[in-house]
C-alpha cells in the first residue's frame, strides 16, 4: 500500500513540476521526465506496477495516436511525384548508411532494421513546441512513410525473432496485408460517402458541440483500431497511428481537434510514458565496461545518417531545415526500445547492445531536442528566410 501511494505521489509531482525543471534548465520537457524517471526509479521511488505499466502503455499509443492526427492522407495521396521521389531516395540512403555501419563494426543483421528506424511521434511533440514549421511539415509527411516501413518491420520483426521463419511469420504477413487491404477500402468508402454527402461529417463531429462528440468519437476510433490490431495479433502502434490519421482526413472542418486530443495527452497520458521509459533504464548498468562507448557511437551514427541523408531536401528546404528535419528524426525512442527488447529476448543481441541502444535511445532525445533548440535560437527560420 506505502509502496503505491509513494508511486502515484511520485509521478503526480513529475508530472507537475517537469516543465518548470525544463524552463529552468533550458531542455525540453520530455528528456527532464526520462531523466527524472531513471533518477527516482533507481532510488526507489518509483516501481514496477501493473497499473503503471498499463498507463504508460496507453501513453505511447496516445503519443502514436496523436502523430497520426498531423497526417492528412488526402494530401499525402496528392503529394507531388519529386517530393515522393526525394522521400524514397531519403529512407533508401538510411538503409544503405546503415547496411554500411553493420558491415564495418561487425554487427547483427538486426542493427540494419534498428538503425534506419523512424517514429513520429516526438515529431508530434516538436510540432507542439514550436508550431507547424516547414522543416516539421516535411518531417511529419516524410516521417509517416518512414514508419509505415519501420512498423512493418516492427510487426513482421516480432513474431520473425520469437518464432523464427515459418507458420507465424507467414501468418502475421498475411493478417497485415489483410489490415492494409480493409483500411485502405475504408478510407475510400469514407472518402466516397463524405465527398456525396458531406453534411455527415459534421452530424458526426457538428460545429456548435457541447457533448463532447468530437472526443468520444476519437477515442472511439482509437480503441476500435487498437483492439483490431490486439485481435490479429500486430503492433498495437500501428493502429493507433491510423486511427490518428482518420480525424485529419475526414473532418478537418474541426481544426482544433488535434490540438484539443493532444492537450489531454500531452498533460497526463505522455508524460507518464517518457517516465516509465526512464524507469526502464537501470543507472548501475553505467558501469559495465563499453557501455557508454557503445551508445555514443550507435548515437553518433544515427543522428549522422539521417542528417545526411536529409540533405537530399536542401533544395527544398534549405540546408538549415533540411539539418533540423534530420534531427527530428533521430529520435526514434518507442519503436528503438520495442524492437531492441523484442532483439534481446530472442537473443539477437547481447545484454551490452541491449542496454547500450536503450541508453542511446535516450541520449538522441536529450542531443537531437537540445540540438534543435540550439539552432533554432542561433538562426532562426525567419532570418534564414531573409537570406
Amino acid at each position: 500500500m506505502h509502496d503505491n501511494i509513494s508511486l502515484l505521489v511520485t509521478l503526480s509531482l513529475i508530472v507537475i513540476f517537469s516543465p518548470y525543471f525544463a524552463k529552468v534548465f533550458k531542455l525540453p520537457t520530455t528528456p527532464v521526465e526520462i531523466i527524472f524517471g531513471s533518477f527516482l526509479g533507481y532510488i526507489g521511488l518509483l516501481h514496477e506496477d501493473h497499473l503503471f505499466e498499463l498507463i504508460a502503455e496507453v501513453g505511447f499509443l496516445y503519443l502514436m495516436f496523436i502523430a497520426g492526427t498531423e497526417i492528412n492522407l488526402k494530401k499525402l495521396i496528392n503529394i507531388k511525384l519529386d517530393l515522393l521521389r526525394k522521400i524514397i531516395s531519403y529512407l533508401a540512403l538510411l538503409y544503405i548508411f546503415a547496411l554500411s555501419f553493420v558491415l564495418y563494426f561487425h554487427l547483427g543483421k538486426i542493427f540494419i532494421v534498428l538503425l534506419p528506424l523512424i517514429s513520429v511521434g516526438l515529431v508530434a511533440a516538436l510540432v507542439k513546441e514550436y508550431g507547424k514549421t516547414s522543416w516539421l511539415t516535411l518531417s511529419m509527411t516524410a516521417g509517416a512513410i518512414g514508419e509505415v516501413v519501420s512498423i512493418a518491420f516492427l510487426t513482421i520483426s516480432g513474431p520473425g525473432l520469437k518464432y523464427g521463419i515459418g507458420s507465424e511469420l507467414i501468418a502475421t504477413l498475411i493478417h497485415l496485408v489483410i489490415f492494409l487491404a480493409l483500411i485502405l477500402l475504408l478510407f475510400r468508402v469514407l472518402g466516397l460517402l463524405f465527398w456525396w454527402f458531406p453534411e455527415v461529417s459534421k452530424t458526426l463531429m457538428p460545429d456548435n458541440d457541447n457533448k463532447e462528440q468530437d472526443i468520444r468519437l476519437s477515442m472511439g476510433l482509437f480503441f476500435m483500431l487498437v483492439s483490431a490490431m490486439l485481435y490479429l495479433d500486430l503492433e498495437l502502434a500501428f493502429g493507433a497511428f491510423i486511427a490518428g490519421i482518420f480525424i485529419p482526413t475526414f473532418f478537418d472542418h474541426k481544426h482544433h481537434l488535434p490540438e484539443k486530443l493532444g492537450s489531454f495527452g500531452f498533460g497526463f497520458l505522455i508524460p507518464i510514458f517518457f517516465i516509465h521509459i526512464g524507469t526502464s533504464f537501470k543507472l548501475e548498468s553505467l558501469l559495465m565496461d563499453g557501455l557508454v562507448q557503445t551508445s555514443l557511437i550507435i548515437t553518433f551514427a544515427m543522428i549522422l545518417m539521417r542528417v545526411l541523408a536529409a540533405l537530399v531536401f536542401t533544395q527544398s528546404l534549405g540546408l538549415r531545415d533540411s539539418v533540423m528535419m534530420g534531427l527530428s528524426h533521430s529520435m526514434p525512442l518507442t519503436l528503438l526500445i520495442a524492437i531492441s527488447t523484442l532483439a534481446y529476448n530472442a537473443n539477437s543481441i547481447d545484454k551490452l547492445h541491449y542496454f547500450a541502444l536503450i541508453l542511446a535511445s535516450l541520449i538522441q532525445v536529450i542531443v537531437v531536442m537540445v540540438s534543435i533548440k540550439l539552432i533554432n535560437i542561433k538562426f532562426p527560420e525567419s532570418e534564414v528566410k531573409n537570406v
